[in-house]
């Protein structure tokens, strides 16, 4: 491991030089100042002084260089029967007029826009003609529910929203404008304007005044040329489930941003200009941003947007046919996507006769990848097969198995070692490391590697008291686990409430929160239980307010609704049962975690500070009368 072994110390012990030497392959308008400022320490800055445009990085660059031809996009959509190219000349002309568009609306250099679009070539357009204005960019995905948007809108409170007319799943059309409308009656920051993209599966309605048709203002609009902003400038905002059901909105900055991706395009993912990755997620979530849109764009790389499910679209042999006819290098997905694809197809029939010679490695992220799936996926693939971790946070992967440096033995449940910069450790209660192979809480100690979010959006106390207070001096991640002898890192659980459904990070005191405006709920608890599609998914229990008649199945089905409206289909919420009493604290708090052990079968201690060890049997009894399948 001397190659891995040489940059993981240098990084560490000379993070200036090892970053700074790392930049030289973005081009910049003015060089920084300082590669790392710690004078506002523990809010640590990469390449203060300096000033760039992401936009003109991933983009104009590429063109100059006489690689317009090239192909920076290829939009593919099973729903809709389109596959579509763009060359980064084509790209770039398309992003300069909608960046014209906007700025004829008004919007400049630190404005925010909310982008809240299905995975449409038009979503990353806007999200790099924000990064061309110097424009804070904020997605929301798109299966989030009016409040949820209009939450995001009061937070950042946008100069524009970015939307579409539609977004397409297997079996229905789902209209946004209708929700965005709702929004932006509820939200209490006023939007001046949207942009819509109406698409021919669903036509919206306009609001004179407001609206703008995206086709329209594209067309009649100029050409806006990249302006160069702060590397500290934020990039964009992206908004991550809060424990308290508050998001918080994680900033990315500008220049820390662009040499941490650009770097790992290289060194982790081993893809090189011209080269195809598919990252199958979504630009609303970390991954998307990252992997679908900056990383292989700064990196002059092609890029694949798929509109479409791993399986359904048309079959399970979905995303065998995108690999073979787009020459895909390296696939990015998260192991739901596999599970989904392996219960489907067991045998891996649908990719018999398909061309995967271009084929050479599978990464997964967004929850823990466990053993079986991974090795299902290597022997039908014969690739490697790389799980690796991070997190909305840090942008880009902690930990990982870094084929363009030096590819490392896999050892499955791990998602190998520390990138550099990355300086992974498991501390015990107290704030000490744990000893080799002891599970603790992981936490990173500072300074974090460039791309990592420097704050949340407007709240610096928030970050420091939800990140940095309880370990001083470390990013605490939230989740806990162990480094072993190897220094292979294992990541096992969350330390918190917050739920990884599908790879999505979904606060369970939110859900409750909709559970709890039920007319006949007295309290409720949200737990995340074992599943073996999604990794985890949402089970509320439910104690009623005394005199309740009503039959128990219609006020279950009433909550999951009221989740689904709430925070909508991505919560995948779909099981309440009703039991007379939760297990408490004698302090008061919920035995959440104790009720997860025992809904997914594992073994438990009863908590000693429990109230009534009773309560414990009757929740087993009534997950079991309810039919609750336990794993």
């Amino acid at each position: 491991m001397a190659a891995y072994a040489e940059a993981y110390r240098r990084a560490l012990d000379d993070p200036e030089g090892f970053w700074g030497e790392a930049a030289t392959a973005i081009d910049w308008d003015r060089r920084w100042d300082r590669v790392l400022d710690d004078g506002d320490a523990p809010f640590f800055r990469w390449f203060a002084g300096g000033r760039l445009n992401t936009c003109f990085n991933a983009l104009d660059r590429h063109v100059a260089a006489g690689h317009g031809d090239r192909i920076a996009l290829i939009y593919d959509s099973p729903v809709t029967g389109t596959v579509r190219r763009f060359t980064y000349a084509e790209l770039t002309d398309r992003v300069a007029r909608f960046a014209g568009a906007m700025r004829g609306l008004g919007v400049g250099p630190g404005d925010r826009v909310v982008i809240y679009m299905p995975m449409v070539p038009e979503a990353a357009i806007a999200m790099l003609a924000c990064a061309r204005l110097g424009a804070v960019h904020s997605v929301v995905f798109g299966g989030f529910a009016a409040p949820e948007l209009a939450a995001r809108i009061d937070d950042c409170e946008p100069k524009l929203v970015v939307s579409a007319s539609c977004g397409i799943e297997v079996a229905r059309i789902v209209a946004y404008k209708p929700l965005l409308d709702t929004a932006l009656g509820l939200a209490k920051h006023t939007v001046p304007a949207t942009v819509v993209l109406q698409r021919p599966q669903c036509a919206a309605a306009m609001t004179a005044g407001r609206d703008y048709d995206w086709a329209a203002l594209e067309a009649a609009a100029e050409p806006a040329a990249c302006v160069p902003v702060a590397a500290t400038d934020p990039l964009y905002i992206l908004y991550t489930s809060g424990t308290t059901g508050q998001p918080k909105g994680i900033v990315r900055d500008q220049g820390g941003h662009a040499v941490a991706l650009a770097w790992s395009m290289a060194a982790i993912y081993g893809v090189k200009p011209g080269e195809v990755m598919w990252t199958a997620s979504d630009v609303g979530w970390v991954v998307g941003h990252s992997y679908i849109v900056y990383g292989p764009l700064l990196a002059g790389c092609t890029s694949v947007m798929y509109e479409g499910k791993p399986v359904g679209t048309p079959d399970a042999g979905a995303y065998w046919r995108v690999v073979e006819q787009h020459g895909v290098s390296v696939l990015f997905t998260a192991p739901t996507a596999f599970r989904a694809i392996k219960r489907e197809d067991p045998e891996g029939r649908l990719l018999a006769g398909r061309d995967l010679s271009k084929f050479r490695a599978l990464f997964l992220a967004g929850e823990r990848c466990d053993p079986a799936t991974l090795g299902w996926a290597e022997k039908l693939l014969r690739v490697p097969v790389i799980d690796h971790w991070w997190q909305t946070e840090t942008g880009w992967p902690i930990c990982a198995n870094p084929l363009g440096l030096e590819p490392m033995p896999v050892k499955p449940g791990s998602p190998t070692r520390p990138m550099p910069g990355w300086d992974v450790r498991a501390l015990g209660p107290d704030g000490h490391e744990m000893p080799r192979g002891e599970i603790g809480a992981l936490a990173c100690r500072l300074p974090m590697p460039p791309g990592a979010a420097p704050t949340l959006w407007r709240a610096d106390a928030r970050f420091r008291s939800a990140y940095l207070e309880d370990y001083p001096g470390y990013y605490k991640t939230g989740d806990a686990g162990l480094v072993d002898e190897d220094g292979y890192v294992f990541v096992m659980s969350r330390v918190d409430d917050v739920i990884n459904v599908a790879g999505h990070r979904l606060s369970t005191g939110q859900i409750e929160e909709m559970l709890a405006g039920h007319p006949d709920v007295a309290e409720c608890a949200v737990i995340g239980v074992a599943d073996d599609l999604k990794g985890q998914v949402p089970l509320g229990l439910l104690v009623l307010k005394a005199g309740v008649t009503r039959p128990h199945d219609t006020i279950a089905a009433e909550a999951v609704q009221r989740v689904r409206d709430g925070i909508g289909p991505v919560a995948a919420f779909k099981t309440a049962m009703i039991v007379d009493r939760l297990p408490k604290t004698r302090s008061g708090k919920i035995l959440r975690g104790t009720m997860a052990r025992i809904a997914d079968s594992l073994p438990f201690a009863v908590p000693a500070t429990i109230d009534d060890p009773a309560i414990l049997d009757e929740i087993r009894a009534a997950l079991q009368r309810s039919g609750y399948n336990f794993r």
